[in-house]
């Protein structure tokens, strides 16, 4: 969607605000887009409580993960629309300005699965945890073989992405960055490394690229599950699909059946409904009390694999396939 359009559409979203009943929390929840399915379960789960519990919902994205330009313009636009709490999925720290002005004005904004400074709370999967359960995994399923690593990250200096690729490295017993770093940690055994921006096209092509650089690639780590679609994409086009251990986070429904499948070996899954779901009943709270909510609540995080590994807690893909997200 082009900026344009999507002010366009925040437009006739505010032209709404009158209508708004003078009782009735307004809440806004902006996505890092509109399209990936996690944000649209959590826009599902948003509007749902929402409705249960009698508030109004407005809802912006940007057009792609990384477009701090759009989120600005939702976060002023929602703030003068009468919005009292927002939720949101940071795309990056450049929002951080404008979070700080609108709470002055007695906005709460709540974080989303994206941490960032200055939010007011945080409801969120543990990243780190989620990135160590698939580096224990990788690491059992391929044994005593010497580990040369693929890298599939999201995009330098975001913490979600940091957190995932630095709790595989730890899982897999690798010297790594802690949870507070943003920064990518690097060993030797990870052979190469490409940004995705966590599409399956830009996947497909940071995998080619890193076979191009090492052909004997073993085991690929990848944000999330689109991603690891685009790499097996390459692997297979390549022929060295057999015998590459590919791992993921996210448990949505379409990475869960390319779990059963084999083309995931393990996916940490993680809940954007019940993320959604909080975020709007603390909406509400302060509506009635006007006590911000503070720190973080885990929205959990579980280990799906078609296969077990001795010494590393998982759960089927059945079990993956009740819990997921998407079009099951």
């Amino acid at each position: 969607m082009k900026l344009s359009t999507t002010l366009m559409l925040s437009s006739l979203t505010l032209a709404c605000g009158a209508a708004f009943a003078a009782d009735q929390p307004v809440i806004g929840l902006i996505t890092k887009t509109e399209t990936n399915p996690f944000f649209v379960k959590m826009k599902e789960g948003a509007q749902a409580e929402a409705k249960k519990l009698g508030a109004k919902l407005m809802t912006a994205s940007g057009k792609k993960d990384g477009d701090t330009a759009a989120q600005i313009a939702a976060l002023e636009n929602m703030t003068a629309a009468g919005a009292k709490t927002i939720l949101i999925t940071a795309s990056g720290d450049a929002i951080n300005p404008t979070v700080k002005k609108i709470q002055a004005k007695g906005v709460q904004v709540i974080a989303l699965d994206s941490p960032f400074e200055g939010a007011d709370a945080l409801f969120a999967t543990d990243n780190y945890k989620a990135g160590v359960l698939i580096g224990q995994y990788a690491k059992a399923a391929l044994g005593n073989k010497p580990a040369k690593i693929a890298m599939l990250d999201l995009f330098p200096g975001h913490p979600v992405g940091a957190q995932r690729h630095n709790g595989f490295m730890t899982g897999f017993g690798l010297k790594a960055n802690d949870a507070k770093s943003n920064e990518l940690s690097s060993t030797a055994e990870t052979v190469c490394a490409g940004d995705t921006d966590g599409n399956q096209a830009k996947g497909q092509t940071a995998m080619e690229n890193c076979l191009q650089k090492n052909p004997d690639i073993n085991v690929v780590y990848t944000i999330n599950e689109p991603a690891a679609a685009g790499a097996y994409n390459a692997l297979k086009k390549a022929g060295k699909e057999k015998g590459v251990l590919i791992v993921s986070v996210d448990g949505g429904c379409q990475g869960i059946k390319d779990t059963a499948k084999g083309i995931i070996t393990a996916t940490s899954q993680q809940y954007p409904l019940k993320m959604a779901a909080l975020g709007v009943a603390a909406g509400v709270q302060y509506a009635k009390d006007g006590k911000r909510s503070s720190g973080y609540t885990d929205t959990g995080v579980t280990l799906i694999s078609a296969k077990t590994v001795a010494g590393v807690d998982s759960k089927d893909t059945k079990v993956g396939l009740d819990l997921c997200w998407g079009t099951k």
